[in-house]
């Protein structure tokens, strides 16, 4: 789905091509968002759920714990279930329904999903987004980089992009707006974390086709014992310390690979995890954990040598839940991919020195579209006329001030019209404690309400099915509204029904 006004893409160019050009800045804060890959909500020393669990005293994340302190923990975050979706819909604004990147992506136009007995998957935008309008299967957008470096920013990405297939142009982030390039590329994984690997799946196999998941850029690490979570810190603080040599301000997002297959461990921690009584594949997961902690450690310390930690924004957030492999993170159900609370609510912090209090807590739930216009607002420029797409997320920068304690009946949408690891497709939507989750294979329907069932154990949709149709004929509005492509059924040939049983 592409806007093909020629104008709109010179306009694009234009913000790409002219860094700082609006404002002189020097007074903007700096802002980071720090974005964990595949870390579940509770795998944390960070308790997000009303008590601690079993997994919070296993982890040990002291440098999110001090974050926690010295600002805001929210309590009901929410990203997509997987990865692509989540990056997008962080760059543009958009809820994955209407940027329809509604899957991970990688090579051009090749889909990931895998086949089902009764239904096959929309033609989405596999090829993830871009600035060009003759991208084809690509969302063309005013990413949020760019609008940054309009209001003077230096943007730096360092880690996992995963926002455009290889061989489109969505695939660099230098294509997207921003300034600097650490290590990102099409993969959402690495070949390997380890540097003595060189960060290549090349000692594992021989199969050059995996070579696609290897770390670019980081050849100075090449051979040596440095973990890839440290190259990519050290990489981004140089990043940092430039920019405030040269006193312009910057929007840092560090995108870790970490804790994202391939299981590796970072001999750092280990051996600590070993010694607690965890089993090996437990101990990896911790180690990368930690390695991960010790990351927004290293960073913050960076911060406050420079003298800029007065002045630096940091929102920090996971781009989905835990996938299967990892320990259960109850009371929550399902996993990565899933429809259920597992595979989209996300440990998430904010700090903002002399605005956010110190040891708050939000309760009140926002998704990862949010992050869009909050961060333009932090940055304190007009953004509205200048974008090319619809933006879905709302700013929390009011949140941000004065935390709500009740919970709000906004609607949050989830779309995820695939198969894929034994994942079906669904459609889901929140309204104030109520969760509808909707089957598009068999057409199903699931009723929750999280207040008394955060775990998801009783489907209440025969015994409310007033409220099941209300639901439904919402999300029904909303996807609609945001063009969502539904499924087509193998046997019929038509078009999924949308919740509401209605297909066009």
């Amino acid at each position: 789905m592409k806007l093909p006004d020629r104008w709109c893409g010179i306009w694009i160019a234009l913000i790409l091509l002219i860094p700082g050009s609006v404002t002189a800045a020097s007074d903007r804060p700096n802002i980071v968002f720090f974005l964990v890959d595949d870390m579940g909500w509770q795998e944390t020393s960070v308790p997000f759920h009303s008590e601690t669990t079993e997994l919070n005293r296993r982890y040990r994340t002291p440098n999110m714990e001090r974050l926690a302190a010295e600002g805001m923990k929210f309590t009901q975050a929410y990203a997509s279930a997987v990865c692509s979706p989540t990056r997008v819909s962080a760059l543009t604004g958009m809820n994955a329904a209407r940027h329809r990147v509604t899957n991970w992506t990688l090579r051009k136009n090749v889909s990931p999903d895998q086949a089902h007995p009764l239904v096959e998957p929309p033609a989405w935008n596999l090829n993830g987004v871009c600035t060009d309008a003759d991208i084809e299967r690509a969302m063309q957008v005013t990413p949020l980089p760019a609008l940054l470096r309009t209001a003077g920013y230096r943007t730096i990405h360092a880690g996992k992009a995963h926002f455009g297939a290889k061989d489109t142009p969505g695939e660099n982030p230098l294509n997207l707006g921003f300034d600097v390039n650490i290590a990102g590329h099409a993969a959402g994984g690495p070949g390997s974390y380890w540097g003595e690997n060189n960060f290549s799946a090349a000692w594992r196999s021989k199969n050059s086709a995996d070579l696609v998941w290897d770390v670019p850029g980081l050849e100075a690490y090449h051979g040596t014992k440095t973990y890839l979570t440290e190259a990519l810190t050290l990489e981004a603080i140089k990043a940092v310390e430039k920019s405030v040599a040269d006193r312009i301000p910057f929007y840092l997002y560090l995108a870790h690979y970490a804790i994202h297959a391939p299981r590796e461990k970072d001999d750092r921690f280990y051996q600590k995890y070993i010694d607690a009584g965890l089993k090996p594949t437990e101990a990896i997961i911790a180690s990368m954990v930690e390695s991960m902690d010790k990351s927004l450690g290293d960073l913050m310390a960076a911060f406050a040598r420079l003298s800029v930690a007065d002045n630096t924004i940091i929102l920090f957030m996971s781009d989905n839940g835990a996938p299967r492999d990892s320990p259960p993170n109850l009371p929550l159900r399902g996993q990565k991919l899933s429809p259920y609370e597992g595979g989209a609510r996300v440990p998430m912090l904010a700090t903002w020195p002399g605005v956010v209090k110190p040891g708050s807590i939000c309760r009140h739930p926002v998704i990862i579209e949010d992050i869009f216009p909050t961060i333009l607002e932090l940055a304190g420029t007009s953004w509205r006329e200048q974008v090319l797409q619809r933006v879905d997320g709302q700013s929390f920068v009011p949140l941000l001030k004065t935390p709500e304690e009740t919970t709000s009946d906004r609607p949050l949408v989830w779309h995820f019209p695939h198969h894929y690891a034994r994942q079906t497709p669904f459609s889901s939507i929140r309204v104030g404690e109520w969760k509808l989750i909707y089957h598009h294979a068999d057409r199903r329907m699931e009723l929750f309400n999280l207040a008394s069932d955060l775990s998801e154990k009783n489907d209440l949709a025969a015994h409310e099915p007033q409220r099941v149709r209300e639901l439904a004929a919402k999300l029904a509005a909303l996807l609609k509204d945001r063009g969502a492509q539904m499924p087509t059924d193998k046997q019929s040939g038509q078009v999924v029904p949308r919740p509401d049983g209605r297909q066009e």
